[in-house]
């Protein structure tokens, strides 16, 4: 099967506005970004679709390859599903822009995912470790099933542990007031994780060109809006997403103060 890697970077964060073009040690984001996922030995090629001239403009200009999109797309799928419906590759890499630290270990993992005919998409997940990424709604979890295939994500912590997490302590604890349901959350180093076994998931994924291209035309479904999670469309429609455990680690940049996180973490490893 044929695959090509497609980055979707917009101008127009909200919480950090230009962020593909930061510098991030004297490159740009987006150029990190591309040039790693260039060391992939599966994907054929690899492009940049935005919706910004000055995002064109920098990827051109540095070598690599980059097409307009609609700014119309209200989200990263809908963006590569445009440019995907205009090549006949058979799998489409969904790598997100803002992660620096993509390796190319990770692109070829959910390439291989896709080995298996059942799967229509396949994605990354990793152990956690570290007990505050438990109870982080930015850290998505996810559970699945004994030959791989996702169950489910959210932003709560999934597995729910009746007998580790109590319910105080846990962060669940619910109060009547005014009749109504409030929920105080608590802190995560107040309970003890040494036996739990978790998973959180990371935003990278592979697709069957076909399945892509279906799920952008349907409308988000309300698992979806409730948890801010896009494929949990493709759960609730029937897709099979398979998933590996992976042991790299990556850091998206949101903000930023994550983008300084990024710096120091390539200072320490280089």
């Amino acid at each position: 099967m044929t695959a090509i890697v497609i980055i979707p970077a917009r101008y127009d964060s909200t919480r950090f506005p230009g962020k593909p073009l930061a510098p991030l040690n004297g490159k740009p984001l987006i150029r990190h970004v591309y040039e790693n996922s260039k060391k992939s030995k599966l994907a054929e090629d690899v492009i940049v679709a935005t919706d910004s001239d000055a995002i064109f403009k920098t990827v051109i200009e540095f070598g690599g390859k980059a097409v307009m999109t609609s700014k119309e797309h209200a989200s990263g799928t809908d963006r590569i599903a445009e440019v995907a419906a205009s090549f006949d590759y058979d799998i489409i890499v969904n790598v997100q822009g803002d992660e620096p630290l993509i390796r190319a270990e990770m692109i070829d993992d959910v390439i291989r995912l896709l080995d298996d005919k059942r799967a229509a998409m396949g994605t990354l997940i990793k152990k956690i470790e570290d007990p505050e990424e438990i109870f982080d709604p930015n850290v998505v979890k996810a559970v699945f099933d004994k030959e791989g295939f996702a169950m489910y994500f959210s932003r709560a912590p999934i597995p729910f542990d009746r007998d580790e997490f109590r319910i105080q302590d846990a962060g669940y604890k619910i109060q009547d007031k005014d009749n109504r349901a409030s929920c105080i959350m608590y802190h995560a180093s107040d309970i003890q994780t040494s036996g739990l076994l978790m998973y959180k998931h990371l935003g990278i994924y592979s697709y069957r060109r076909d399945a892509l291209l279906n799920l952008a035309k349907m409308e988000p479904v309300e698992l979806e809006k409730t948890e801010k999670l896009e494929q949990l469309r493709a759960l609730v429609n029937g897709f099979r997403i398979k998933v590996k455990e992976t042991t790299y680690e990556t850091v998206g940049v949101d903000t930023p103060q994550d983008l300084e996180r990024v710096k120091k973490w390539l200072s320490l490893s280089s």
